[in-house]
């Protein structure tokens, strides 16, 4: 007995979406990332105008000053979509998570003196507040943004800060044995230490910005410009020399996060700013204004922090942040 196999060869009838071959110019294999964002949020046949702003609609380009002729002239250049974005930020929370279980353990916490202990709850427990607000900023964002490249991209973003602001909690509870009293006394200074009211009033003037990308360029380029070197780098240093090192392991993913998110900040900067000189002056502007009040915020904490250090370290941040909008074609 014989069996003869043959093989069929189906070929597809399309490759991707009719949207999609538009864009790629011809009706060719597309990637998940090009399938799941290109010309997803919907342009027409909408029911109704928002309740809440009936002069708008639903998705609305007259909510920015920003103008492009094209909303998905930028990607994202980490490629993620939903799926990605989980898988990524899984694995990096599961490395954080084995810092935490082992530093746990082993009691490494009992290695940092007293003193910066205490520092540790003055200079980084507040900033889950902080953390609070950039969640809502980048959220409103994702809300008004024009265009599924952008507002997933925020969203992304908006979810990641309710993590750092969890991992920011976890260390206060190691640092007062799970009692949650440093976390109420970080409440209490956020809300009435006067280190923290140039940053608190800052954070909520920036609530009510209406533009939202100037509250994307405030949030993401300017503040957190200034939040991860401060923190995450020159706190962190500061910090080796106090028997800081189980910090600088939980620190990593902030560390990280913070390169993450330069990559798609810095390049939806140039593409917009390229798009034209009104676009450039514009996220120029914000820049300026926002960095300003950014390092002033922040000035008394470093300094506090840092003592005589505190000025060169604002200064070099400062400096980076310019060079970011330089590359990106904004001028500070």
């Amino acid at each position: 007995m014989s069996l003869e196999i043959k093989t069929n060869v189906i070929q597809p009838r399309r490759h991707t979406y009719d949207h999609i071959a538009k864009r790629l110019g011809a009706d060719k294999p597309a990637t998940r990332y090009q399938e799941g964002t290109w010309d997803l949020q919907p342009t027409t046949n909408f029911h109704y105008r928002p309740t809440w702003d009936p002069s708008r609609e639903i998705y609305d380009k007259s909510l920015t000053a920003i103008e492009m002729e094209d909303w998905y002239s930028f990607n994202d250049p980490r490629q993620l979509y939903y799926g990605t974005y989980t898988m990524a930020r899984h694995k990096m929370m599961e490395a954080e998570e084995n810092h935490f279980k082992f530093i746990g353990k082993s009691n490494m916490f009992g290695l940092m003196n007293d003193e910066w202990q205490q520092k540790i709850k003055e200079f980084l427990l507040p900033m889950r507040h902080y953390e609070w607000g950039a969640n809502m900023n980048n959220c409103d964002c994702s809300d008004k943004a024009y265009g599924t490249a952008i507002s997933q991209v925020a969203l992304f973003a908006a979810m990641d800060r309710l993590g750092i602001a969890q991992i920011i909690s976890r260390v206060g509870l190691l640092l007062d044995d799970s009692t949650g009293k440093s976390l109420d006394q970080a409440k209490v200074d956020w809300m009435e230490n006067d280190l923290w009211q140039g940053v608190r009033r800052m954070v909520e003037d920036s609530f009510v910005v209406e533009d939202w990308f100037e509250l994307l360029v405030a949030q993401n380029l300017s503040m957190d410009g200034v939040v991860f070197p401060l923190f995450y780098q020159y706190f962190d240093e500061a910090g080796q020399q106090n028997g800081g090192a189980p910090m600088s392991m939980l620190n990593e993913f902030m560390q990280d996060w913070g390169k993450d998110e330069k990559r798609w900040l810095d390049h939806l900067l140039k593409v917009t700013a390229a798009e034209s000189p009104e676009n450039a002056a514009l996220l120029s502007k914000w820049a300026s204004v926002w960095t300003d009040r950014a390092i002033e915020a922040f000035t008394p904490i470093a300094k506090h922090v840092l003592g005589d250090g505190a000025n060169e370290a604002m200064t070099s941040i400062r400096t980076e942040i310019t060079k970011r909008a330089q590359k990106s074609g904004i001028e500070i």
